[in-house]
């Protein structure tokens, strides 16, 4: 399996990462030693993902620890930095949560920094492989389907996290189960992480896949040729709503009108508890030139403008499941009320 992030100890500690900008067309890595090459590496999307974000978040507290002892940073520069780190993509929780699950131990040492941000990197790997578990458990039993067709949006596998994946996790243990139809794979325009990650995933592991354009999406689903929609999520909401990557809410639309489950899969980590809703998620707009231009070639008039939103909220009575490593919540049954506070003791 793929491993899209990765500490590596030789010939100088750092974090290597697959250059996902790049893919399919080569396997390349970045190796990250500075605090500016990671946030170039965040914010150009050659790691992203919530899960991934999540550990470069906290092994990114490690590479400014290092650059700081090895530039005589002060305890105020080395957590100017740290910040800048957490910063680097405002919608994404598991950025700055991952940061925080180990900044506190920076008086500690960069060791047993490296030791809590290890353990950020395996836990998601053991959180990704139970939701799938769980999910696919769920919508085997919510849909009755001996075969079950699936339409998924962005890129939700391994290049996504530490391990395996988390809505890509779900297809790939319907698929290990014998139980996985036809994936149809959005595109996810502008950046085409579908077409270009979710069907290289796919194909590396072997699964029967299409490639569709993101306007066919809603008229795939009503015209019944999927049986459920299954997407990741940037950031929960305390009521359950979710963020992620744009054009999702189109496919939950869709999924409300033509009667079939609609599934949020993610890490229990992505869940931000201190956020009432969706409408007071901060939506991360891109450059315009992801819209304006195609592999460099501007595709639009010179003087057009873009608007380039890089997620979008589907609000919670849309979602006929959420599912986490702690369990799987219906958001309906909540009535836009918290959702999650009792979740770990179900």
């Amino acid at each position: 399996m793929v491993v899209a992030i990765e500490w590596v100890r030789n010939p100088r500690p750092h974090i290597r990462l697959i250059d996902q900008t790049v893919l399919p067309g080569a396997v390349q890595y970045l190796e990250i030693t500075t605090v500016t090459d990671l946030v170039a590496a965040i914010q150009s999307l050659a790691v992203r993902g919530a899960p991934a974000l999540g550990a470069a978040g906290a092994l990114g507290v490690v590479v400014a620890m290092n650059q700081g002892e090895q530039e005589g940073w002060d305890e105020a520069e080395l957590q100017r930095n740290v910040d800048l780190v957490r910063d680097a993509r405002p919608t994404a929780v598991n950025l700055a949560w991952g940061v925080n699950e180990v900044r506190h131990a920076i008086p500690e040492g960069a060791d047993r920094v490296l030791e809590l941000a290890q353990r950020v990197v395996d836990e998601d790997g053991a959180a990704n492989r139970e939701l799938s578990r769980l999910g696919a458990d769920w919508i085997l039993d919510a849909t009755g389907r001996e075969q079950v067709r699936v339409v998924t949006h962005c890129n939700t596998g391994a290049l996504a996290t530490t391990a395996w994946g988390t809505a890509y996790g779900i297809i790939h243990e319907l698929h290990e189960r014998g139980r996985l139809g036809l994936v149809y794979a959005d595109e996810t325009r502008p950046l085409l992480q579908g077409s270009r990650l979710t069907s290289w995933e796919l194909t590396q592991d072997g699964i029967d896949h299409v490639i569709q354009a993101d306007g066919a999406a809603a008229s795939t689903i009503l015209r019944g040729l999927v049986d459920v929609a299954i997407i990741g999520a940037d950031r929960i909401t305390a009521n359950g709503d979710t963020a992620n990557k744009v054009g999702s809410v189109t496919l939950a639309l869709a999924c409300e009108r033509a009667g079939i489950p609609f599934v949020v899969a993610a890490p229990y980590s992505t869940v931000d508890a201190g956020t009432a809703t969706g409408e007071d998620i901060h939506i991360e707009e891109r450059a315009a030139l992801e819209v304006l231009e195609l592999g460099g070639v501007r595709t639009a008039p010179a003087t057009a403008r873009a608007f380039n939103p890089a997620f979008d909220v589907t609000p919670h009575d849309l979602i006929s499941a959420i599912v986490t490593e702690q369990g799987v919540v219906v958001p309906a049954r909540s009535g836009g009320g918290a959702l999650f506070a009792d979740l770990v003791n179900q």
